[in-house]
This record gives C-alpha cells, sequence and structure tokens, in this order.
C-alpha cells in the first residue's frame, strides 16, 4: 500500500471523510450534519448547523491521528459557498483539521466529482453524464473516452438540490401533490440551462448517480436494512424503479418514511426532495436506468492528491 491521503467534504446536509492510498480505502465515513440549514432563506450559516460540522470534523481530526497521512484536502462546498458568514465556520474547521477549507466552485466539485466517480469506468463505455445531487446544489458533468483515456468535456453546477428543494416547495407532510408539481416544473425549468452548457452529447450519454439520495435509493429499492457498498456501488438503479421509490416516499408521512430499509433516519426529512431532483432528471433528459456510484468527489480529491505527489518523469 502506498501513501495514505485524506478527503473531507463540508456540504450541505452531510460531511464526509476518506482515508485512502487511492486505491484502498482505510475509511469512509459520514454523518448528516446540515451545515446548510436555513441558509437558503437566511443567506446565512446557522450556528447549530457551524457547531454539528465542527463536532464532527473533532471527530475525523482523531480518525485522522490514527494515519501518516501524506496530505489531506478539505473542501465546503453550495451551503458555504451561498453563506454570507463562512468564515464563523472556516476559522474553528482550520483550528481542527490544521487546514483551511477550500471553497470550490460549482464547477470544480463538478469535475472532482467526475473524476472520482469514473476511476473504475470504461473510457469507451461512454460518455457519461456524472449527477452529484447535493443539499443545495446539483452538479453534473459530461465526459469519456479522448484518445482512450477518461476526460471530462464540460460541468455545471445549479443551485438546487434536496436541502433547498424541500425547505422551498415541500411544506406538508407528506408533501401536498401542487406541493410536488410546484417542485418538479421549477426543477424541469433548471435543466434548460445543463443543456444549454452540456450540448448534444447528453442524449447518449449514461447516467452515472452520486450522493446520499441516489444512494439512498438503491438501498431502499433492494431493501438493505444494513449499509453493504458491494451491493449499491454499481447499482443499476432502473427509472421504473426510481419512480416508484419516489411515489412510497413522497406519499408517507415522515413518521412512516422513516421506517423504510435503507434511508436514514436523518436524512428522511429531505429524501422527497431528493428524488424530486433524480426524478425530473431522468424524466426530462429521456434516462432509463441510472449507475449508482459510491465513488464521488472524495475519490477526486484522493485522486488529486495522489497524482499531485506522484513524480515525475522527464521524457
Amino acid at each position: 500500500m502506498g501513501q495514505r491521503y485524506a478527503a473531507i467534504d463540508c456540504g450541505t446536509n452531510s460531511t464526509r471523510l476518506l482515508v485512502s492510498d487511492g486505491t484502498t480505502a482505510d475509511e469512509r465515513l459520514m454523518r448528516i450534519t446540515r451545515l446548510g440549514v436555513g441558509v437558503d432563506s437566511t443567506g446565512r450559516l446557522a450556528a447549530e448547523g457551524i457547531e454539528r460540522t465542527l463536532a464532527c470534523l473533532r471527530d475525523y481530526r482523531a480518525v485522522m491521528d490514527g494515519y501518516d497521512l501524506a496530505g489531506v484536502r478539505i473542501t465546503a462546498t453550495s451551503a458555504a459557498r451561498d453563506a454570507s458568514n463562512s468564515e464563523e465556520f472556516f476559522g474553528p474547521a482550520e483550528e481542527i483539521v490544521g487546514m483551511r477549507p477550500e471553497l470550490i466552485t460549482g464547477d470544480e466539485e463538478a469535475r472532482l466529482s467526475f473524476l472520482g466517480a469514473t476511476g473504475e469506468l470504461d473510457p469507451a463505455g461512454g460518455p457519461y453524464l456524472v449527477v452529484d445531487i447535493g443539499g443545495g446544489s446539483t452538479e453534473f458533468a459530461l465526459g469519456g473516452s479522448r484518445d482512450g483515456q477518461m476526460e471530462c468535456w464540460g460541468a455545471v453546477s445549479v443551485n438546487v438540490g434536496c436541502v433547498r428543494m424541500t425547505e422551498q416547495y415541500l411544506h406538508s407532510d407528506p408533501p401536498l401533490a401542487e406541493e410536488l408539481s410546484s417542485c418538479l416544473s421549477v426543477l424541469a425549468l433548471h435543466w434548460d440551462d445543463v443543456r444549454r452548457e452540456l450540448g448534444d452529447d447528453l442524449v447518449r450519454a449514461r447516467l452515472v448517480g452520486l450522493a446520499g439520495t441516489v444512494s439512498a435509493a438503491a438501498r431502499i429499492e433492494q431493501g438493505l436494512a444494513t449499509y453493504d457498498r458491494d451491493r449499491v456501488h454499481h447499482f443499476v438503479l432502473t427509472k421504473t424503479a426510481v419512480e416508484d421509490v419516489f411515489r412510497t416516499l413522497a406519499t408517507e408521512r415522515l413518521e412512516d418514511r422513516v421506517h423504510n430499509p435503507g434511508l436514514e433516519r436523518e436524512r428522511a426529512d429531505v429524501i422527497v426532495g431528493g428524488m424530486c431532483v433524480l426524478v425530473s432528471i431522468m424524466r426530462s433528459f429521456g434516462m432509463s436506468e441510472c449507475l449508482v456510484s459510491e465513488s464521488d468527489i472524495l475519490d477526486g480529491l484522493i485522486a488529486s492528491q495522489v497524482t499531485r505527489s506522484a513524480p515525475s518523469h522527464p521524457s
């Protein structure tokens, strides 16, 4: 095993850690911390969201201290991009981790997600549309083979996600039909920007879905009460299955929804918003299936460090 690196992603909904040498994962941890709770309406990170995330980072620091790490990257995404008081999180986070969080753009986030998600895929099997459904934003990256190598051709970030759509549109329990309709209608309009940015190759691309909403849909479809990465990673979700999971979750009260095998209790209140995003993408782009990937931006952050530290060989 080579040198180990760590990657931390501080998202709107969850905070995650990966320790890996670029091939084998030693640690892959996730905690729902809701750093971005209320950001959409207030424009600020809430004190409770900051403290939950900092508490998680303290635990992750303890895990990281058990390894001799060659490098660390910590990123902050949609919630921190939108908030006017991100420094209230960045300063304490730097003290805990020893490194200041990188406030990456949506485009950078999309490209890192593409790098991580396609690392095990055959370039010739593309093109691939990698979609990362987050809490506050959804990233799209399109790419495939160029001279036999995997390459990202274009990327775009859209300010829609499971937390943002829930806070804006889904106020009833369960959501009213008109709330769901409004949410789906707005989402469909956003995809016009994606088409314009990524072009005609979208129509022949294979959909690769990342992050908690997609992973939860795969676990619910399989009835996995206990998380099993081998059964989730590269599971194929058909459009019919996605529609069925969406219909089930959207018509249940929260107190009943939490009992679905495969759904984390902490995600149950925003999963319908996330499923609206996934369903809308598959409907709008005519996708018949979604390849689920548990490799994502964290793997991209690790890969970027491995590449950076690799010795250069003069030609």
